[in-house]
């Protein structure tokens, strides 16, 4: 099989010998399960079992005969049967945990209660995340919950693309979008070349986003959604910049703190409006 075959085949979550087993039979039709065997190296004493978990998976069907024949369902069909087959794991699985609910609820709540009352003011205004994948999903998680707005704070936006699909998600739902980015007079010549590329590129794809060059070095950077004068809403993920610290060895803080929140937009605010430019050459 091609690596092309192989990515396509990992969404059906087959086994080894299935997935060699189900792509020969795709490309060469029905046959026999001793052919099959013979074709794709699957010893003979494990094909019959293959054969028989692709069927209940119903993924091929059996043609009834001396010898019986296996031939696989149309590349379609196969596709809307792994989708079922899928819903009915989740059902499955949402069963199980309404079967426990009661007794996980009653077990874990007053612990969990309990010990909620020594958490520290510290821990009720913020958590960490490692920079890097978990600091991208925290941040996709602001766009796709924003209603109103959210600001970016930012030397180059070099993780735009990994945010990108959540980016334009919230445009479509009529979200605004403000970026702010550091002036590339304050970059070195590798982040400026990034931060170019960026905003190139998001000034073409998304001109609705608004974007300005703060003048002045930014203590932090990150993200933040909603934010409100009476402290009611608001969530961002910030990044304190630490020159000293290496990137993957950062951890970025997650806030839900409205208060929190409507400090850190004044902060914006005030550099959007008296330290920044609307353009670079």
């Amino acid at each position: 099989m091609t690596d092309d075959a192989d990515a396509l085949f990992e969404h059906l979550e087959l086994k080894e010998y299935e997935t060699t087993a189900l792509n020969h039979l795709l490309r060469l039709g029905q046959t026999t399960a001793p052919n099959l065997a013979d074709a794709t190296g699957i010893p003979r004493a494990r094909i019959y079992t293959v054969l028989d978990d692709l069927a209940n998976q119903g993924y091929i069907k059996l043609i009834p005969g001396r010898p019986k024949q296996y031939k696989a369902k149309p590349p379609a069909a196969i596709l809307e049967q792994a989708q079922q087959n899928r819903q009915r794991e989740y059902e499955q699985f949402c069963d199980e945990l309404e079967a426990v609910q009661e007794a996980f609820l009653d077990r874990f709540e007053p612990l969990y209660e309990q010990a909620s009352d020594d958490i520290t003011p510290a821990e009720e205004l913020f958590y960490v995340v490692d920079v890097g994948e978990p600091s991208e999903r925290e941040t996709r998680s602001l766009y796709r919950e924003a209603t109103d707005t959210v600001h970016v704070i930012t030397k180059s936006f070099e993780y735009f693309e990994a945010v990108e699909p959540a980016v334009q998600d919230a445009l479509d739902r009529g979200v605004s979008i403000y970026a702010l980015f550091l002036h590339p007079e304050n970059l070195s010549a590798e982040n400026q070349a990034k931060q170019r590329t960026t905003r190139e590129y998001i000034a073409d794809a998304y001109p609705e986003i608004a974007i300005r060059f703060s003048t002045e070095l930014l203590p932090w950077r990150g993200t933040l959604i909603d934010p409100s004068m009476d402290y009611e809403t608001g969530r961002a993920i910030v990044l304190v910049e630490e020159t000293d610290v290496p990137l993957h060895m950062r951890q970025a803080a997650v806030t839900e703190n409205g208060s929190f929140v409507a400090g850190l937009h004044r902060y914006v605010e005030l550099i959007w409006e008296h330290e920044s430019v609307g353009s670079v050459e």
